[in-house]
């Protein structure tokens, strides 16, 4: 209390400064129209200034889930596309068994949202990428990993609450991959340099392909499902042994600005790689005999 005194005390007079000040001014407003209406159109000026501002601020920390979104939305499109070239293809007009036919094929696959926590991805060594999902969010390894542009690479390590994975720009990363529309596919790899440039080996030579055609996956493993988008034919070069083309391809993700990603899940996984296993294994029985 004593010092609330001495400050009254100490700047009373500047104090009784501007209560004077706010006093004559509101005398003013209120009793000359002209000046009231010059205050009224300058505080509603401020207002929506001030309201504008936070409708921006609040619109850009909104942007992050808005992204998330359409990462899924655009990738339920281009399964949803894939599956429709392909019905049609083989089923012509008959566009209510088109329709089932497509509902079906996505039920197989669900999404999980997941945003880049990490990134290590370089021109020199390709690197990695740490995505905030792990084992306790329904993520497995060898699971594909897909966002707005497209393919982004597959699961490598899992832990509860994070997932390493292997982005296409890493020497360790081997997608196949089909030309879309020709039903020919390879294997894709990232050679270095360029994070926006990979190849595609062993097209064959009869294929017809041409510059700007679009690459996508091919649906021949259980980490992707077909008609993801992937990139555009840039150049179309010999491989090295002359026999088939090495196919230069401009990437759709920048795995430099990376963040919302979504990981695919389909329950028929499982039930592939058992397959796969006990092939393996019957193999090696009949090498041993």
């Amino acid at each position: 209390m004593y010092y609330l005194l001495e400050f009254f005390r100490k700047y009373h007079y500047l104090l009784l400064f501007v209560v004077l000040e706010v006093v004559s001014f509101v005398l003013l407003c209120r009793f000359n129209s002209y000046q009231g209406s010059v205050t009224l159109s300058a505080a509603n000026s401020t207002a929506a200034a001030i309201g504008g501002l936070y409708d921006d601020a609040k619109a850009y920390f909104q942007l992050g889930e808005i992204n998330a979104d359409l990462t899924q939305r655009n990738l339920q499109l281009q399964i949803q596309n894939e599956q429709l070239r392909e019905r049609l293809r083989q089923l012509g007009a008959d566009s209510s068994y088109t329709t089932r036919g497509v509902a079906q094929a996505l039920e197989s696959y669900s999404l999980i949202p997941a945003s880049v926590v990490s990134n290590s991805v370089t021109m020199r060594r390709g690197g990695y990428l740490v995505i905030d999902k792990g084992a306790a969010d329904g993520v497995r390894p060898e699971m594909g990993v897909v966002g707005g542009g497209g393919v982004v690479g597959i699961v490598y390590l899992v832990g509860n609450h994070h997932a390493l994975i292997i982005p296409l720009t890493n020497s360790k990363s081997n997608v196949s991959c089909r030309v879309r529309g020709k039903d020919y596919f390879g294997y894709l790899s990232w050679q270095g340099g360029n994070l926006l440039h990979a190849t595609l080996q062993d097209i064959p030579r009869y294929a017809g392909i041409k510059p700007g055609g679009v690459v996508e996956t091919s649906g021949y493993s259980s980490v992707f499902p077909p008609g993801i988008f992937v990139g555009r034919i840039k150049a179309v070069n010999n491989s090295a042994d002359g026999q088939s083309y090495a196919l230069d391809i401009h990437l759709g993700t920048d795995f430099a600005r990376i963040r919302d990603v979504a990981v695919v899940a389909t329950p028929y996984k499982a039930e592939i790689d058992s397959l796969y296993h006990h092939a393996q294994e019957a193999e090696a029985q009949m090498s041993r005999h």
